[in-house]
């Protein structure tokens, strides 16, 4: 069977936990033959799972060695785009992990030269592989249920305590990570409202930082947005509810989903609402409705449908899970909540002054806590780094 080469670049819990599942079994047309990274106390590891895999102490020198054609980018935020762009440049295929990377500027310089190149280019949305949410997306998108009108995600189940942010110095930091749970528990979430439900085009935030946890970074957020037809959504996330709540309902004009406890919801109006407004004549009338569970294909394959696809893209030309194009939607989202909070709860159109954006970040990044990357990040004003 004719397998892609794979480096993967970073060995830590998400670099590891693809080896596992590639070494399993489940992705039978990828094998890791490098890895890298910059802690080489991590290719003990490495080995013990692959004894034939080869090692890099940088990301560039496994890329020019010859022994890969595709690499998985599984470092900190800042870096995703820097090295899909080396991986561009070389030829190689890309999949990156989420998020893209911190802000939309940097992003958007790296979806520029993934269009120069011949590659194929991934994003580990892995949770487009969930049976729910597919179907949600599928009824929506099919218009039988009419447009849009509200949209309401309260996803809080992403409880962490202080100890989670003490286990590593860059967690939770400006300069670390760009951001707090909106950049590292919720791009998943982020990406999905968008690819179900469309983009906003007006975002207004309510954002705190560091109010349940000593932090930096936001982890506390209650997000308004608007939609080219006028329908309306709010989005509310935290890491201090417990227990903590999942539920995306959307309502349109013939009925409403809901996506809870792993279950999808639909409930059905004998008339449209709009219809039924203009045809009804009792002061105190609604339309009846019908409940019931949707029937899916059962089928969630996680990270390994993504990995699977990747592969089939690269060697059959089969669609992905997501292209990495479309990383820069789900980080605009976020992009634009964070702005609107540095800017005091200001209304926020999209697109959205990039550059304004950029500048707000880097004031933050140069007092961060996290003084490792704060010299580098804010010395180099281009947008790439040096790992």
């Amino acid at each position: 069977m004719k397998k892609i080469c794979l480096g993967i670049i970073g060995v830590g819990n998400m670099g590891r936990g693809h080896i596992e599942n590639i070494v399993s079994g489940k992705c039978p047309e990828v094998e890791v033959t490098a890895v890298a990274d910059i802690d080489s106390a991590k290719f003990e590891w490495a080995k013990g799972k692959l004894p034939n895999v080869t090692t890099f102490d940088t990301a560039e020198e496994m890329m020019d060695s010859g022994l890969v054609d595709s690499i998985l980018i599984a470092v900190p935020h800042y870096f995703h785009p820097q090295y899909a762009i080396e991986g561009f440049k070389r030829g190689i295929n890309v999949m990156c992990e989420k998020p893209a990377g911190v802000y939309t500027k940097q992003v958007r310089e790296m979806n520029e030269a993934a269009a120069k190149s011949d590659v194929v280019f991934g994003m580990m949305f892995n949770q487009r592989t969930n049976c729910i949410y597919r179907k949600m997306r599928e009824i929506i998108k099919s218009g039988e249920m009419g447009e849009i009108r509200r949209t309401n995600w309260i996803i809080t189940n992403w409880y962490r305590s202080q100890a989670y942010y003490n286990s590593g110095e860059w967690r939770a930091t400006w300069s670390g990570e760009g951001g707090g749970v909106l950049l590292n528990q919720c791009p998943h979430n982020l990406d999905l409202w968008q690819w179900i439900c469309g983009m906003p085009t007006m975002v207004q935030t309510h954002m705190k930082f560091g109010k349940w946890h000593d932090i930096e970074v936001e982890d506390d957020v209650t997000t308004y947005v608007e939609y080219p037809n006028g329908a309306t959504g709010v989005f509310i996330t935290s890491t201090a509810d417990a227990p903590g709540t999942n539920r995306f309902e959307v309502t349109l004009d013939g009925g409403k989903l809901v996506a809870e406890d792993d279950k999808l919801y639909i409930w059905k109006l004998e008339t449209s609402e709009p219809e039924f407004s203009k045809t009804n004549t009792l002061p105190f009338s609604g339309p009846k409705s019908e409940k019931a569970e949707v029937e899916t294909d059962g089928n969630n394959e996680q990270h390994v449908g993504v990995l699977n696809a990747f592969s089939a893209a690269i060697l059959r030309g089969e669609p992905l899970i997501a292209s990495g194009e479309e990383g820069i939607n789900g980080l605009t989202l976020s992009n634009a909540m964070h702005l609107s909070a540095f800017l005091g709860g200001k209304e926020i159109a999209l697109p959205f002054d990039e550059e304004l954006y950029y500048e707000e970040l880097m004031k933050r990044v140069a007092t961060s806590r996290h003084k490792e990357n704060v010299t580098a990040i804010v010395a180099d004003t281009s947008g790439t780094y040096n790992a």
